[in-house]
């Protein structure tokens, strides 16, 4: 769970060098690496503490206001906060980054969260497992299917209060992926707190 870092275009060096970690089995062909999926979206003892699992919690403040929700709310059903935050995401041959997929997210559906790392792609295959979508709360959850960093599920939710304040909160369970990735698993757990940052702060603007 990583995002775009270094000074140069990845399209500006050879083919075969940001093709390096784009081998593997469709998507499709993909299994979801752990059961219980949707569990980071509803919180609680059952999430926190599960067996096994690095459990993280935290929720922000983003603003006040009608327009602060509505910007807020759009973005996290369209994948604002990762495509604000330096990902691409890519789905049936569609690929997009910066403002947003466009497309809301559904359950059930599958992408590839696409990292950039200098030179390197590093493809996260993903599938959403449960989306909330009420008048005051909006937000999803997905799950990782094998061939991911990590296993685990990570959830991104906005919340309208009553006093009209705008809330994100963001909730992850994390453990080592199996096969070669799981020897880089303190590396990912160090990515995913420098990038938690960049993932709040996506909603907090409107720049594209």
């Amino acid at each position: 769970m990583s995002g775009r870092s270094g000074s140069g275009d990845v399209r500006d060096w050879p083919h075969h060098v940001s093709m390096v970690f784009w081998a593997g089995p469709a998507l499709s062909e993909r299994a979801l690496t752990d059961e219980g999926a949707g569990v980071t979206l509803t919180g609680g003892d059952q999430q926190v503490g599960s067996a096994g699992f690095h459990g993280y919690e935290r929720t922000v403040f983003l603003g006040n206001g009608s327009s602060r929700w509505a910007f807020a709310s759009t973005e996290v059903l369209r994948w604002g906060v990762k495509t604000r935050s330096g990902f691409s995401v890519e789905s049936g041959g569609l690929s997009t980054s910066g403002a947003g997929f466009g497309h809301p997210v559904v359950a059930g559906d599958r992408y590839w969260l696409v990292a950039h790392l200098g030179p390197l792609r590093i493809r996260e295959p993903v599938q959403v497992v449960a989306v909330v979508d009420k008048p005051d709360r909006k937000g999803f959850a997905y799950g990782t299917l094998a061939g991911h960093p990590v296993r685990g599920e990570e959830a991104f939710l906005v919340d309208r209060r009553v006093d009209g304040s705008v809330w994100l909160t963001i909730r992850s369970l994390t453990r080592p992926a199996s096969g070669l990735w799981g020897a880089g698993y303190p590396v990912a757990l160090l990515a995913q707190c420098l990038y938690r940052r960049r993932y709040f702060r996506s909603l907090c603007e409107r720049g594209s």
